[in-house]
C-alpha cells in the first residue's frame, strides 16, 4: 500500500528502523544476539581498548544502558572488561570478533537492500543527510 504524500517523517524513520531490526534479528538469531546489542560489539571490535564512557559517547546512548548491555555481552563470552585506573577498557574475544565481522557483513547486506531502491548518489545523500540531522539534533 502506498504512503500518503503528507505522512510525517517520524513514522517513516520508525518503519525503516523496525524493518532493519527485523532483518538483523533474523540474521542474528543463530548467534543469540539481538539488534540492540550488536552496535556495542561492532564498535568495540573496530575500536580495540575503548572505554565504556567512549562507547556511550560514540553510540549516543547513556552509560547505564552501555553498562547493562556490556554485561550481557560479557556473559555471552563476546567481550572482556579490564579495569584501568578509573575506567573499564572493553575488548572483544575471538568469538566476539568473529560475530562482529559477521554482523558487519549483515549491515552491508542491509545497505544493499536499501540500494536496490535508490541510485548510488541518492544513497550517499541519504546517509549524509541522516548523519547531519542526528549530529545537529544534540
Amino acid at each position: 500500500m502506498p504512503f500518503d504524500d503528507d505522512i510525517p517523517t517520524p513514522p517513516l524513520v520508525s518503519l525503516l528502523h523496525r524493518r532493519q531490526n527485523t532483518f538483523l534479528n533474523k540474521k542474528l538469531k543463530d548467534v543469540n544476539l539481538s539488534a540492540g546489542l550488536y552496535p556495542l560489539l561492532v564498535k568495540t571490535y573496530k575500536n580495540k581498548g575503548i572505554s565504556q564512557e567512549e562507547l556511550a559517547e560514540a553510540l549516543h546512548i547513556n552509560e547505564s544502558t552501555v553498562t547493562r548491555n556490556l554485561e550481557k555481552l560479557e556473559k555471552k563470552g563476546l567481550i572482556t572488561k579490564t579495569p584501568q585506573k578509573r575506567k573499564k577498557i572493553i575488548n572483544v574475544t575471538d568469538e566476539g570478533a568473529e560475530i562482529a565481522q559477521t554482523i558487519m557483513d549483515y549491515d552491508d547486506e542491509w545497505d544493499n537492500v536499501i540500494k536496490k531502491y535508490i541510485t548510488p548518489d541518492e544513497y550517499e545523500n541519504f546517509r549524509k543527510t541522516l548523519i547531519k540531522i542526528c549530529e545537529d539534533l544534540k
